[in-house]
């Protein structure tokens, strides 16, 4: 009942320039339409955004906010921003880049997979689109020390209470990061399902991806209700995560199989 409403909704969508209504999915075909590429093209191209959206991700989160960022201590996390500043900023940078890329990147997946499911497709879209835009505003809890921090003295704030706030502006962007994760997982579970049924991927990715998707929830989740183990559940996600990587590489180096490809696509046409 939630996909029909969302999929009624998406018919009253206006777009810029056009003077008639599209839904979602048919300014997703006439994007299809000005590329014109084969599946396997879009398979490796996507598979090449995928790889940035990872290294990209896994820059500022681990070797930029989890190297600088000092568990309970602000003020040794602030000399460490200050040092490190340069470092800081490429972290915003690599995270902005991957936002940026995750866009294009769902184009290609739908056009991959809506010869599966169009609705289940949609629904990764919608997940994707939504998971996109929270971490993007999330990011600014990421920024917002260096403000603080570099023009906070100007104004006459005290070190102390600009550090506490600086701390508190990246606890509150991996919170940020965490809902966004939870929408994340709802895209793996809904892309998961897409290679499981699919006739053109390995279908242990679909499952391996549907586990990513769980613990995507389950680390969002134990979060923001039993912040105590959340670095154990974090464990979890990170073995998980490797899933994705083996769908990027997979896609990098196979792409799809077009003959099947095109045989399900037939079979949705029919």
């Amino acid at each position: 009942m939630v996909r029909q409403l969302i999929h009624a909704r998406l018919r009253n969508v206006e777009l810029p320039g056009c003077g008639s209504r599209k839904s979602l999915h048919e300014a997703l075909e006439g994007m299809k339409r000005i590329t014109g590429a084969p599946p396997r093209t879009d398979a490796r191209i996507a598979g090449l955004l995928y790889l940035i959206v990872i290294v990209a991700g896994v820059f500022a989160e681990i070797l930029v906010r989890g190297r600088l960022m000092v568990p309970g201590n602000a003020a040794a996390t602030a000399r460490n921003i200050l040092a490190h500043e340069r470092l800081f900023r490429w972290g915003f940078a690599a995270e902005l880049i991957a936002g940026l890329c995750v866009v294009p990147l769902m184009m290609l997946l739908y056009e991959l997979f809506k010869v599966v499911n169009r609705r289940v497709a949609l629904l990764a879209v919608f997940f994707s689109l939504v998971a996109c835009a929270v971490e993007s505003a999330a990011l600014l809890g990421h920024f917002a020390p260096l403000i603080l921090l570099k023009r906070g003295p100007g104004l006459g704030v005290s070190p102390e209470l600009l550090q506490a706030l600086a701390y508190m502006s990246l606890q509150m962007q991996a919170i940020g990061f965490a809902v966004a994760l939870a929408f994340f997982g709802g895209t793996m579970l809904a892309r998961g399902y897409l290679i499981f049924r699919s006739d053109f991927f390995p279908r242990i990715i679909g499952v391996l991806l549907a586990i990513e998707g769980v613990c995507y929830l389950a680390n969002s989740f134990v979060d923001f209700l039993a912040p105590g183990i959340a670095a154990a559940v974090f464990a979890f996600l990170m073995v998980s995560g490797l899933a994705e990587v083996f769908l990027c590489l997979w896609l990098l180096a196979m792409g799809v199989n077009e003959q099947r490809w095109k045989e399900q696509a037939g079979a949705v046409d029919r």
